[in-house]
Parts: C-alpha cells; structure tokens; sequence
C-alpha cells in the first residue's frame, strides 16, 4: 500500500509537471522578442506588430511602455531608414533561429529540473506515505497479538480524531464487546457444569445405595428409581431453558403478528392452580397490546416473567400483570411483591444462573435462567426490559416492545372477550378461556 500511494502521489505531480511544461512552451510560443542584436553595428527592433527597423547603439534608449506603442517598443528618434524586403526575411529568419534556440534551451533545462524534482517527490512521497500508514500498521501488529487470552488489551490511538483515529476506537469498542462476550461465556459454561454436574451426583449416589443395599425390596428399587427420574426431568428443564435461551440469543428470522394481551391471559389461566395454592391475590388490566415477533419466544417470556413472579413471592402476597399500547409501543409490566431486592442487584439477576441468594442448593424449583432467558427474548425482538425494586418487597418488570403497525389476523389466536382481558381482583377460577 505504501509503494502504491508512493506512486500515486508521483504519477500525479509528473501530470501536473508536464502540464506545467506544456503551457510554458505553448506561451513562449506566442511570445515575440522586441530587441535583438543583428550586428556589433546596428539593432533590428521588431515590434509586436511585425514592422522592423535598425537603430544605432547610441540612439538606445531605456525600454519602457510607450503610451501607443507596446511593451519592449524602442522609443527615441525615428530610425534613419528601413529594411529592405530581404533584410527584413533575413532578420525574421535570424529572430525565429534565435527563439527557438532559447526555447529548446529553456525546455531543456526545465526538463532536467523537473526530472529532479520528480525524483525527489517521489522520496517525499514514500516518507509522506509511511507517516499516513503508520497507525495502520500499529493496529495491524497490536490486533495481531491479541488473542482470547489477552482481550482487555486496547489499541488506544492517540492524535487527532481523524478517520485512522476513527478506526482504532471502532477497533477498541469491538474489542471490548468481545471480552464482555467471552466473559459471559465462561461465566455461562462454568455455571451450566455445575448446574448439571449436581443432578448428575445426586443420580449416581442414589443408583450406587440401591445396588450397595444386600436387602434391596422392590419398593425401595422404585423409590430409587423414581429418585433418578426426579433429577432426570431437572435436567431436562434445564437443558430445555438453555436451549431457549440459544435461540432467544441468536435472535429472529422471521416476524408474524402476535397479540400479547391473549398470550398474556392463556398464561395466566394455565397457573390458575398455583397462584391459589400461594395464596396470591391477583389484580390484572389487558388492555390491546400488539407486537410483531416468535409467537413461542412471546409465550415463554410471559411464562418466566410469571413463574419468577409466582415463586420469589410471600405467603398471602400480590402479583399484578397489565398489557397497553401506550405512544406507538406495546408494555407488558409484572409487579409482585416478595422479599427485598438490593437496588445493586437487579442488573445481576438478569444474567444467566443468578439468582439473590447464592446458595445453589436451596432454592425454591428456579433454575437462575428464567430472566436471563427475558433479557435474551426481549433482545431478539428489540424490546426493552426496565427492572425497579419495590420499598415494600418485590420488583416491577416492565418489558416494551416496538408495537405492530398492523393488529393480529383474524383467526391467528382463539378470542377473547373484554371481561377475560380486563380483570381487577378477580380470582382466576371465574376466569374462563374461550376456546
């Protein structure tokens, strides 16, 4: 690339230079001598106009511009005689020798000039074009030696904000996004191991005391095996949770309407059970609410809202869920009560097997992946999630997604009347679905 500048910067001062030495010849060719020395004797004064005559050397004059003559006229005493035909070609012919033997002269030397100029631009080119290409080649040798194992190193470019400048920062900010990536990978593989190494032992133990037991009954063999099959469906809903959050990762390939007001409401009336046997009191408001995304990835994002709302609360508590359409955006907002959340924290829990309390081994059925997988769902459909802790105990989770210009196809979702959508305090058990 530098050889390439380099002679790009010389082919276009060797234009430039030979137009140069073009209009020079050209004007010196429409330039006439006005004094030439015809003999020791006498001057031939040739005027601009062509007209000629001799002069003696004592007769001479400073040049100077007359008020009707031209620039280089001889002005003194009119001339004692003109030429005659033959002199006057003679003259012109002498005139015309002599011109053009300056020109070839000063063609000439301007050519030997310009040649040495041309050499030394092409040096000044070469140094100018390593100086512009030097950036580039720090980021070349600086991105060269980072690798997976050294990715907090930064390029940090220093100059003005021009575009090479322009390039480290983007290189920079690529960089950084790369090591939040990689980190969050390690963090999610090392948590993922140990999530399903623990189901894993519990198996192995359980197996290994059934077949150590010389009295082994029947009904203590079935006992061991419902044990395992217990630890296997846990690693099923684990490994079912990892895989929806890949696919909430990788984001959508296609986008159909779906009507999140409905969703929101089969959700709610498939954990009618559950929510009673918390005893929760329940307050909803479902208004229109419209979106265009995965109808599957929809479902699951109400479902782990929901499920995260239902099983971090407190005995005899509240779970409140509205949708609405509110300035162009589609809202679904999730409040429960429940134990204190730390304001520091919330950002935490929606990372993949967080959770507030620590212990891996004492928690109430979650997996820690439940609002990791929201964070990677309302991703994938350009969705924004906004998470505060309540004073009192709980959180309030609102996700906003981009609402569909268009409301759902008729027949895309069984209906639903304004009575099922719009509940306040109402129990769940008078609560029917349509279909």
């Amino acid at each position: 690339m530098r050889t390439r500048l380099t002679l790009l910067y010389g082919g276009l001062f060797l234009v430039c230079g030979i137009g140069l030495l073009a209009t020079t010849y050209v004007l010196l060719q429409h330039t006439s001598t006005s004094v030439f020395w015809a003999s020791q004797e006498s001057i031939l004064v040739v005027r601009q106009d062509g007209s000629t005559f001799v002069v003696k050397p004592d007769s001479i004059q400073p040049l100077a511009k007359d008020t009707q003559g031209d620039p280089g006229s001889v002005t003194g005493p009119p001339p004692n005689g003109t030429l005659n035909p033959q002199q006057v070609q003679a003259a012109n012919d002498l005139l015309a020798k002599r011109e053009n033997g300056n020109n070839h002269t000063l063609l000439t030397r301007s050519g030997a000039a310009f040649a040495l100029m041309f050499a030394v631009s092409l040096g000044l080119s070469w140094l100018a074009a390593g100086r512009i290409l030097r950036p580039i080649r720090t980021i070349t040798t600086s991105t060269r030696q980072i690798s997976a194992t050294n990715l907090h190193r930064r390029l940090a470019l220093q100059g003005p904000g021009d575009e090479l400048k322009e390039l480290g920062d983007t290189i920079d900010d690529l960089l950084a996004r790369l090591e939040a990536s990689f980190q969050s990978q390690r963090r999610f593989v090392a948590n993922a191991s140990h999530e399903l190494r623990t189901p894993l032992t519990l198996q192995r133990l359980v197996v290994q005391v059934a077949l150590a037991d010389p009295d082994a009954t029947v009904e203590s063999l079935r006992t061991a095996h419902e044990r395992v099959l217990n630890t296997t469906y846990q690693q099923e809903q684990l490994i079912n949770a990892l895989l929806t959050l890949a696919c909430g990762e990788r984001g959508l390939d296609r986008r159909q309407p779906v009507d999140l007001t409905d969703v929101t409401t089969e959700v709610l009336l498939a954990r009618e059970t559950e929510t009673g046997r918390r005893g929760l009191r329940l307050t909803t408001r479902l208004d229109q609410a419209h979106i265009l995304g995965d109808p599957r990835l929809i479902e699951r994002l109400v479902v782990n809202l929901v499920d995260n709302a239902l099983r971090y609360n407190v005995a005899s508590g509240r779970l409140e869920v509205s949708t609405t359409t509110r300035a162009g955006t589609a809202m679904l907002t999730v409040t429960n009560s429940g134990p204190v959340v730390p304001a520091d924290q919330v950002s935490r829990l929606f990372q993949p097997f967080q959770r507030i309390d620590a212990d891996r081994t004492h928690h109430d059925g979650g997996l820690g992946l439940g609002l990791s997988i929201v964070q990677a769902i309302a991703n994938a459909h350009n969705a924004t999630i906004s998470a505060h802790p309540r004073p009192e105990g709980g959180m309030e989770i609102t996700v906003t997604f981009p609402s569909a210009e268009h409301p759902v196809a008729a027949g895309t979702r069984p209906g639903l009347t304004a009575a099922e959508r719009n509940w306040e305090t109402t129990p769940l058990s008078e609560i029917k679905p349509a279909c």
